[in-house]
């Protein structure tokens, strides 16, 4: 996968496995609805319950391919995961003709073992590699740094042994304040990390979704977007509104700064795909661009 294919910026969006059959049904609908917006890539991530990845990320991802014929990713967590385990996931996106990983460490939950086959995220990255060579893999990275990162330095250097493992391309976590991606960018530029980095955008459109990433996010909130949750906090309708407009003017500032794309965390929510990119689509539009600069 290549998100600067001719040279445009990729955008894409993120969906999570749901809880319960109502809900997968309703995730279904949303992808139906999000299909004409032509995203270049849609991943999958992890499943919380305790379905296998093949029950549950796995069959989400095939049916994203299958039936909305757009390529999916499907997310892999090096925390809890034994190589058989992998090889099994691996057997199977083999046979479901899915070629596109994006290989975590995952979270770590106090009181729960770790698998000691993958420690970091790019032992599964050479992993993967080694065990076939035909698949993209895509690797997590911080503007605002891992938060178990001794500084900086720290952060850069295991990012690039990632890279060096095998990644083929980056997405980061959400983050509310451009200049500091610009500066993460930067820094990756300097440290040789020439793979494309990809913006993770989280429109932010409700008051109990504002109140979890403040608790359990590791990123700087902004003045202009702390002004946006003290103000709206107590009209949904607007806190939505203006959530969704914070989210686009990042998007067209990046996009405009030369972002290789945007993965957009939907929540599984088509409205909010659907509303950002009739805001943003012609950003994306190489052909509307070509015929711009005919003019």
């Amino acid at each position: 996968m290549n998100p600067l294919e001719n040279n445009k910026p990729s955008l894409s969006f993120e969906v999570f496995p749901p809880s319960s059959k109502a809900t997968i049904d309703g995730l279904y609908t949303s992808l139906h609805q999000m299909e004409d917006l032509r995203p270049d890539f849609i991943s999958v991530t992890c499943s919380n319950r305790q379905l296998s990845l093949e029950e549950s990320t796995v069959k989400i991802a095939t049916h994203i391919q299958n039936t909305h014929q757009v390529p999916s990713i499907v997310h892999l967590t090096a925390a809890y995961l034994s190589k058989k385990e992998v090889d099994v996931v691996l057997e199977a996106l083999h046979r479901e003709k899915i070629r596109n990983i994006l290989a975590l460490r995952g979270d770590i939950y106090p009181g729960r073992p770790r698998s000691t086959d993958f420690l970091y995220a790019g032992e599964l990255i050479s992993y993967i590699k080694a065990w076939d060579t035909s698949f993209s893999i895509t690797a997590a990275c911080y503007p605002e740094g891992h938060p178990e990162s001794a500084d900086t330095l720290d952060d850069i250097y295991h990012l690039k042994e990632k890279v060096q493992a095998g990644a083929d391309q980056l997405i980061t976590q959400l983050f509310f304040d451009n200049e500091l991606f610009y500066q993460f960018q930067e820094k990756c530029w300097l440290a040789g990390i020439d793979v494309p980095i990809i913006a993770g955008i989280m429109p932010v459109v409700n008051k109990k979704q504002a109140e979890r990433i403040i608790q359990t996010a590791n990123v700087q909130l902004p003045r202009k977007f702390l002004a946006i949750l003290e103000k709206y906090a107590d009209n949904p309708v607007a806190l939505r509104d203006a959530g969704l407009a914070y989210a686009i003017d990042q998007i067209v500032d990046l996009v405009t700064q030369g972002v290789s794309g945007i993965h957009l965390y939907t929540m599984n929510q088509a409205e909010i795909a659907r509303c950002i990119y009739n805001a943003t689509h012609s950003l994306f539009d190489l052909k509307s661009q070509d015929a711009l600069s005919i003019l």
